[in-house]
């Protein structure tokens, strides 16, 4: 009798955990399902992604080399004459003219020399014309045997070397007055004058080490490039059809276009140490964008490919096959498509196989893509064809 209440106490807790063990498992079973639930549905969610369309357009092919700046005129202003130096005319930084006056040397000294000469010369002349009538008149004599024939034959001797002195006294002049033309330094070119070496009031010496000033011509201005050898057929082939090819100077962070112009010669010979060629390109920097020995990336272009397929370059992926792109079907789902590529230049890529035109791919948001899985395109573009161009592709 003292045990029924026992066993009816055990059993009452064996239920009771029962009922805990059913409750718990109810739980867990309901967590696991809705956990399912959720990431079933999860799966179905579209991938938001950025995309673009296959544009047929005109490619560019460019090759891109570094290049130096270089003046096509560079002058060490010296003087041809001796003496001081009386004024300097320009300021430093100057533009100036062909035949612009940028210093004086004191001409005096030369004038007084010129002078000196024509007063020579107006002697000699005047000897001259006394020789020459001494000259006929001893002729006269000699023929009267008058006088002695040496006497007469002196004379003419005379004569010839007063005309030679003469000549002397006018080439002397004519220097003197090259002097004084020289003294007055002038600029043989166009261009900027940069920091003066010499200030007025000094005594300076004709071809002296680092001359007035160094005049450099700014415009037009040209760049020194050096082209690779496997890339020269294509310049001179053009060359020799007289045709010059377009080059763009870009900044050394290859960001910012500095000026556009043309090829003008290519060198005569490779270098054998580096394999190159150097070539010179001529722009007209009327901006002045440009600066002597300032490094710029030089972009030729050899070629335009006309009416292409175009992709944005970003939309190309690299797996152990090679490249491919992620295609956007019609459904909005993903095709994984291997492609070959050509040229590409600004942005763009030349697809020569593996896409065709109209075609989208994603560019952005490519991240746990895949054949199969849904995408969502974010207000895409009309698709249409461009015309020719080269400009990055409109991406969506």
């Amino acid at each position: 009798m003292l045990s029924s209440p026992r066993h009816k106490k055990t059993f009452f807790w064996l239920v009771l955990a029962f009922l805990v063990c059913l409750l718990l498992a109810f739980l867990f079973f309901r967590q696991s399902f809705t956990t399912s639930s959720q990431k079933h549905s999860y799966s179905q969610e579209a991938q938001p992604v950025g995309t673009a369309s296959a544009l047929i357009g005109d490619m560019p092919v460019i090759l891109s080399e570094l290049g130096t700046v270089v003046p096509i005129t560079n002058v060490t202003v010296q003087t041809r004459v001796s003496g001081h130096l009386l004024k300097v005319y320009f300021h430093e930084g100057d533009y100036v003219k062909k035949g612009d006056l940028l210093a004086l040397i004191d001409p005096r000294p030369f004038e007084a020399s010129k002078a000196q000469y024509e007063g020579t010369l107006e002697s000699d002349t005047a000897q001259l014309e006394q020789a020459k009538l001494d000259s006929a008149r001893y002729q006269k004599l000699m023929h009267q045997n008058s006088i002695a024939s040496q006497t007469a034959q002196d004379q003419q001797y005379k004569v010839a070397q007063l005309k030679g002195q003469i000549k002397v006294d006018q080439a002397l002049i004519q220097q003197q007055k090259l002097n004084i033309m020289y003294s007055h330094v002038t600029a043989p070119v166009e261009g900027r004058v940069g920091i003066r070496q010499v200030d007025a009031g000094n005594y300076v010496t004709a071809g002296q080490s680092g001359g007035l000033v160094i005049l450099t011509q700014m415009q037009p201005i040209s760049v020194i490039l050096t082209v690779p050898e496997k890339h020269i057929q294509p310049i001179v082939e053009q060359l020799r059809l007289s045709k010059k090819l377009t080059v763009e100077a870009w900044d050394s962070s290859n960001t910012k276009k500095l000026a556009k112009g043309t090829t003008e010669v290519l060198d005569s010979q490779i270098d054998t140490s580096t394999g190159t060629v150097r070539m010179r390109a001529i722009f007209d920097n009327t901006d002045t964008r440009l600066f002597p020995n300032e490094f710029v990336n030089a972009h030729i272009l050899l070629k335009t490919l006309s009416k292409v397929i175009l992709l944005p370059t970003r939309s190309l992926q690299t797996g152990p096959d090679g490249q491919f792109v992620y295609v956007v079907k019609p459904d909005h789902t993903i095709e994984v498509r291997p492609v070959n590529t050509g040229e590409s230049y600004n942005g763009n890529t030349v697809i020569t196989s593996g896409i065709k035109a109209n075609e989208m791919v994603v560019t952005d948001g490519t991240d746990h893509l895949k054949t199969g899985i849904k995408v969502s395109v974010a207000n895409p573009a009309p698709l249409k064809e461009p015309s020719a161009s080269k400009q990055p592709l409109p991406t969506h």
